[in-house]
């Protein structure tokens, strides 16, 4: 299981889909999942942790037939990311965290233009930065706005192994 976190706006999913594509992973998306389940637009407590359940009973059913999962979101709680860290542990499976990170100036650009499935703006951005909690677990971290994709994927494949 391999967990890229990061705050709006990073490239996450840029760089998660393209990993996915690159290891013959499965890529579970927190905002792909929460329009799938018709929540788009709803962020209150309540519909975030059902987000990030269905994101977890996604990923143990692909880890319990062995097939690897790359779990992409903003993993901004400490709560969250000790929930899947407890499901790779359950299922014996590795786990790898990946953080992305860019320049705010860029950040806000970014989140400036229409994404398919993120609605986070600025504003957003912001808020979420200022509750991210730090990761307290070895990491990778990955700047989307200072190396491209392809040495982005290089360098998480290195960490992968």
């Amino acid at each position: 299981m391999i967990v890229v976190t990061g705050l709006p706006g990073t490239g996450k999913t840029t760089f998660a889909q393209a990993l996915a594509a690159e290891i013959k992973a499965t890529h579970l998306n927190t905002d792909i999942i929460r329009d799938a389940l018709g929540k788009r637009g709803q962020y209150d407590t309540a519909t975030k942790a059902f987000v990030y359940e269905n994101m977890l009973q996604q990923a143990e059913t692909a880890l319990h037939n062995g097939v690897d999962v790359i779990i992409d979101g903003t993993f901004y709680q400490q709560t969250w990311r000790k929930a899947f860290a407890k499901l790779a542990k359950k299922q014996q499976a590795a786990i790898y965290w990946i953080e992305i990170k860019a320049d705010e100036a860029l950040v806000r650009t970014r989140v400036s233009q229409p994404r398919p499935y993120s609605e986070a703006d600025y504003a957003i951005y912001l808020k979420i930065k200022a509750a991210y909690e730090p990761i307290d677990v070895p990491c990778l971290e990955l700047w989307s706005d200072r190396e491209d994709l392809n040495d982005m994927i290089a360098h998480a494949k290195i960490y992968l192994q």
